[in-house]
This record gives C-alpha cells, sequence and structure tokens, in this order.
C-alpha cells in the first residue's frame, strides 16, 4: 500500500507592522528568519519612498511573497455617499495590490459611528466588493475585530461572508480577536476550509483593560503569553485550511529591538506552535529535568581569588581540576560549581564582556541528543566546545543572551562528567547543602519575550506565577519558568529601574544573566550557623519582619525566636512551611539563597522585597 504523501506545511508569514526599523530592513530580516512571506501593513507603504511596483521587486529579490494588503476598515454596512465612496477607495487599493503582487486585501469588520447595523447591507456590500476584485483577479478577506461596533465576532462575520455567496470573498481569523473575548473554538473546526482566506497568530498575557489598548500595545509571539493559541489552531487546521499562517503583532518593545531579534523569535514561536498544533514539523519530545549539573562562572585570577573566598563559608570545597583547561570545580552536595579562567575560551570572551559572572549552566535530561534535535528544529543550533583526549563530549546550546546550556544525560558507564574531565582531590562531597533549588536570571525588559519563548518552546518549562516586587528603588517583575516535574525551576526577574537590584546587575554585567542561585538543605539553621562560624554573612533581617510575622502567621514563640535570631525568613502554602536565608552579594552582581522546604512548592517571593530593601541598606552603607 503506497503511504500517504506528507501534506505541505503552510506558508509562513509575519507583518510588517510586528517588527521595527524601515520597510527593507523588515523584508530583509523577515527573509533572514525563514519567512516565506509578509503581511504588509499599509503606513508601511505610505512611509516607503519607492512605488509600490518597487516593495515587489525588494521583496521578490528577498524570496518573500507579500501574502496580504491590510488593513482596509470602516467599509461594510456605510450609509451612501459614504457607500460609494468606499467601493472607489477600494478600486483604488486593487491597483496597489497589482503593483504589489499580492491577491488578498484584509477588510475588518466596521467601528464607524456611522455604520449601520444590517447584515444584509454588509453582505451585500463585501459581495460587490468581492465581485469587482475578482474582475482582476483579486480576493477579499473579512475579519471580525474583537471591538467592532456590531460585528465583534468570527461567527457573525461568517455569516455575513455566507449570505454574500462570493467566490472572491473569505474569512479571516485572528487567533486574538477570538481568544481575547473568549469566543467559541470548537465551533470554528465545522469551517469549510476553503472559505477561509488567511490565519493571523498573536498570543498576549491576560490583562485587565479595554480590547484596543490589549490589543494595540500587548499582543506577543504564540508561547510568549497566556492565550490558548495553540487550541485556536488545531481547530483552523481540523477545518482543512491550508492557507499561510501570519503573525500580526502589535508590541511596543517588539517595535523598538532589533527586527532580526524579533523575526527570528517569531519564526521560532511559529515553528513551536505548529507542532503543538499538530499542522507543522513534529518536534523531539522536551526532555525531562533532574536539576542542574553545574553553574560554571567565567573569571579572571583575581575575581577566582575572591570569588573562592566567597565560596568558602558555604562549605563549597575546591574538588578537582580540569585535564587541559584552567577550570576549578568546587562542590557540596550534588551542586557542583566550576570556575573557569581559562585563556581563549568562551568563557574568557564571556568574562571580557561582563566581567566575573555565570556565563554557562549544565542541566540534568534524560535524552540530551533529544533535547539538541529539539533546539536545533527551534533554531537554537548546537555548541561544541574544543575538548582534550579523553574528555567527554558534552551538547550545548546558547540562550539568547550567550550563556551556554549543556545538556547533561546520565552515561551509561554510571561516570560522571567530572571524573571524565576532571582531575578530583579527595572523594568527600560534604552533605549540608543538597542540590540547587532554582535559579534567578535578571533580564533587560526589551528581552523578556524573547527568554519566556526560548525556554518555553526550546526547554518546555511553563510560565507559572507572574507577580511584582517592590524594591526600594522600584518595582521588578518576576516570572517563574518551571518543568513539568519541577525539578528545574528558572525565574526571569525584569525592572524598568536602572537603580533596582535588578537594574544595577543589568548595568553592571553589560546585560542579562543570572543573579540569584538557590540551595537545598534539609536544615538551614544549622547551615547558616556554620557559614557564620566560616566568616561568612547572612543578610541582616529588620526586627519589624517577624513582628508582623508573629501576627500574619501566629508562629510558634520558640520558632519565631529561631527565626529571629538566625535572619531567617518564613512563608506557608497549602502543601508546607519555607525557611530561606541570603547571603551577601559578590561584586553587586550575585548572592545566593538558602532554602529549606517542609512541603512547600512556591518560590518565597512574598519575602523578595525584605531581601531587596535589606540588600539596598547594605549597599548604601558601603559606598557611604
Amino acid at each position: 500500500m503506497t503511504p500517504s504523501p506528507t501534506p505541505p506545511r503552510h506558508l509562513r508569514s509575519i507583518a510588517t507592522v510586528s517588527l521595527s526599523g524601515t520597510l527593507v530592513e523588515k523584508l530583509e530580516a523577515a527573509a533572514a528568519a525563514g519567512f516565506d512571506g509578509v503581511e504588509l501593513f499599509e503606513n508601511d507603504l505610505l512611509t516607503f519612498g519607492g512605488s509600490p511596483a518597487d516593495v515587489r521587486r525588494v521583496a521578490a529579490s528577498l524570496g518573500l511573497a507579500i501574502t496580504l494588503y491590510q488593513p482596509f476598515r470602516d467599509f461594510e454596512a456605510m450609509p451612501e455617499p459614504v457607500r460609494r465612496r468606499n467601493l472607489d477607495r477600494a478600486e483604488r487599493k486593487f491597483d496597489l495590490m497589482q503593483e504589489l503582487g499580492t491577491d488578498l486585501v484584509l477588510v475588518c469588520s466596521n467601528v464607524h459611528p456611522d455604520a449601520l447595523d444590517d447584515d444584509a447591507r454588509a453582505s451585500a456590500d463585501l459581495a460587490e466588493m468581492a465581485e469587482r476584485a475578482a474582475q482582476r483577479g483579486l480576493r477579499v478577506g473579512y475579519e471580525a475585530l474583537a471591538w467592532g461596533r456590531y460585528v465583534n465576532r468570527w461567527a457573525h462575520a461568517w455569516k455575513i461572508v455566507r449570505e454574500a455567496a462570493h467566490p472572491a470573498l473569505g474569512l479571516i481569523l485572528d487567533s486574538f480577536h477570538t481568544l481575547a473575548v473568549g469566543d467559541d473554538l470548537a465551533g470554528i473546526a465545522q469551517l469549510p476550509g476553503e472559505r477561509i482566506f488567511f490565519v493571523q497568530l498573536a498570543d498576549a498575557p491576560q490583562l485587565e483593560i479595554d480590547l484596543l489598548s490589549w490589543s494595540r500595545h500587548f499582543r506577543n509571539f504564540p508561547g510568549q503569553g497566556q492565550l490558548q493559541v495553540e487550541r485556536f489552531l488545531a481547530a483552523v487546521v481540523a477545518t482543512g485550511y491550508r492557507g499561510p499562517l501570519s503573525l500580526e503583532i502589535f508590541n511596543d518593545a517588539f517595535r523598538a529591538a532589533p527586527p532580526t531579534q524579533i523575526a527570528r523569535d517569531g519564526m521560532r514561536s511559529l515553528i513551536w506552535a505548529a507542532s503543538e498544533a499538530g499542522c507543522g514539523e513534529r518536534l523531539a519530545d522536551a526532555p525531562s529535568f533532574d536539576g542542574f549539573e553545574f553553574l560554571e562562572f567565567a573569571v579572571d585570577d583575581e575575581s577566582a581569588q575572591r570569588l573562592t573566598r566567597f565560596l568558602h563559608p558555604f562549605g563549597f570545597h575546591r574538588a578537582g581540576r580540569h585535564r587541559s583547561k584552567a577550570v576549578d570545580l568546587y562542590r557540596n552536595g550534588r551542586i557542583n560549581l566550576v570556575l573557569n579562567h581559562e585563556q581563549d575560551s568562551a568563557a574568557a570572551e564571556h568574562f571580557e564582556l561582563h566581567g566575573p559572572s555565570v556565563c554557562a549552566v549544565a542541566l540534568r535530561v534524560d535524552d540530551a541528543a533529544g533535547a539538541i534535535e529539539r533546539a536545533t528544529a527551534l533554531l537554537a543550533p548546537e555548541w561544541c566546545d574544543p575538548i582534550g583526549a579523553g574528555e567527554r563530549r558534552i551538547p550545548a546550546i546558547r540562550a539568547p543572551d550567550g550563556m551556554l546550556i549543556y545538556l547533561v544525560e546520565p552515561d551509561a558507564s554510571g561516570r560522571s562528567i567530572f571524573e571524565d574531565d576532571f582531575c578530583l582531590v579527595g572523594d568527600e562531597l560534604g552533605d549540608e547543602l543538597l542540590d540547587i533549588d532554582h535559579v534567578t536570571q535578571a533580564l533587560p525588559h526589551a528581552n523578556t519575550e524573547t527568554f519566556v519563548l526560548f525556554y518555553r518552546a526550546v526547554l518546555g518549562l511553563q510560565s507559572e506565577q507572574l507577580g511584582e516586587v517592590a524594591d526600594p528603588h522600584g518595582l521588578i517583575v518576576d516570572r517563574t519558568m518551571m518543568s513539568a516535574n519541577r525539578r528545574l525551576g528558572i525565574h526571569l526577574n525584569v525592572s524598568q529601574s536602572r537603580t533596582t537590584a535588578t537594574g544595577r546587575f543589568i548595568s553592571a554585567t553589560a546585560g542579562a544573566g543570572i543573579q540569584h542561585v538557590a540551595f537545598a538543605t534539609d536544615d538551614v539553621v544549622a547551615v547558616t550557623e556554620h557559614i557564620r562560624e566560616r566568616g561568612g554573612t547572612i543578610l541582616p533581617i529588620p526586627a519589624n519582619y517577624y513582628a508582623d510575622l508573629a501576627a500574619r502567621w501566629d508562629v510558634d514563640a520558640a520558632l519565631l525566636a529561631t527565626l529571629q535570631g538566625g535572619d531567617l525568613l518564613y512563608d506557608r502554602d497549602e502543601a508546607g512551611e519555607l525557611i530561606h536565608a541570603y547571603s551577601d552579594t559578590f561584586d553587586d552582581r550575585y548572592f545566593f539563597e538558602l532554602v529549606e522546604r517542609r512541603g512547600y512548592r512556591h518560590s518565597g517571593s512574598v519575602n523578595a522585597a525584605v531581601r531587596l530593601a535589606s540588600q539596598a541598606a547594605r549597599l548604601g552603607a558601603k559606598t557611604a
């Protein structure tokens, strides 16, 4: 039996309004990212110095089709004489479309205050427009705006299109306009696919604001927000639709970012969304995680000595030297910290750009090859370090900020990468600390969505908590990315203020980076006592915090005394208790947290404002 042929993939498109720059720069960025075509937004044409034919030539030279011209506003169901003028206006747009080489125009549902609430009139108007378009070999697509005056649901738009009954008139579906108003998805799957002329995709965070502002400023790519874009797309695919899938994103930050970066993010999101909806290349499964295998710090000789002294009170001891590089291993429990001061290496380049900072993380995964296959398909190609004789090759990819992410799976021999690559000294691993509980990555504000998409699509992490934390010098937004088995947690911190702890870190390191590493322990009281005995510092907590704690949680007097005596913080959730403490900061860059979970599942962010205030006070005292 001959197997069924694989259906051709949907043409991939992006709206020019999604990108910054001149029209030519937008087209070049879309082509470089691998898009097949672009939706040409009218404003981009109006501000272009050449003719529509010039746009067509530039696009064709880059291998891009112009998939759609848009928008055509306030057309249907208007009283005379506006109706006649609208048809004349349509003819002029058809002239432009023929010069541009595109056959489809988007007509969005009318928002004009003079529009008539008359479906029959709307159908007749659109049918006449479609007939005029058909005479030129063109088509018309009708879309329901979520804030349309009378037509604001896809089913209503479809009723008007169906009653117009013209082959050159079809429906345009947009995930934002559908999902933002909680419209029906199941009904979409019953539509005839050939009557859907175009599909636009956009995600967005859940916000309690008016629909127009939400749409015009806060859309983002599929996978970056909280709307069910994959379910929407799966319903569209069920119709048999085989036309373009296009990204139409109105986002202030996107239009201020380099177009090549945003276009690449867009392609990554489209590949991911199509796979999730079952209409694209099937991606390898996201890996299952068992936490962090190691963190690697880029240092020079001087900062390596200071960082070693900073680590000592936490019970880390020097456990080995790399066989062929100037790289030292420090360990406690399952926690492995690598200090890399090898010249002419990726770490050295990272140090030159960012100073002493985390340049790489290694994640324990069940299937490194599968993880690399998935990452490569999602435009995150494998990174290969040079290795010496007998050393293990560890597959890696680069995060958007250049940080390396190594993927370490259990070796069939049972040997660890440290046994293969390091000359180990001693066999005492220490037992005060257990493992890395989570890390926090500080990000420039403009890069947030890029990292959310990277972690969600490439690594399969889910976005959980999203909250704001008060720093004495501004607000910090905290977003939690968590693996399905909760063994890997990465917090993303963003602040628009340059003087918050996050802002100062971004300034100090000239970019994104890991600012906060949380170590898990089963006895935080004993660990903090030992840290002090070894000369380390635990961040002091104001007495007022403990007075409030007693009132808020009715904490036992003995426990309260222990907490206050050790500068320990406390929280509860539905699953249990959390006791935690913080270190001082290293060069006002990164700091450590000690975490004892007694069933507790959250991050303890309720105490972040207290920590930030104490850190700010200590910094002020040091610089006074």
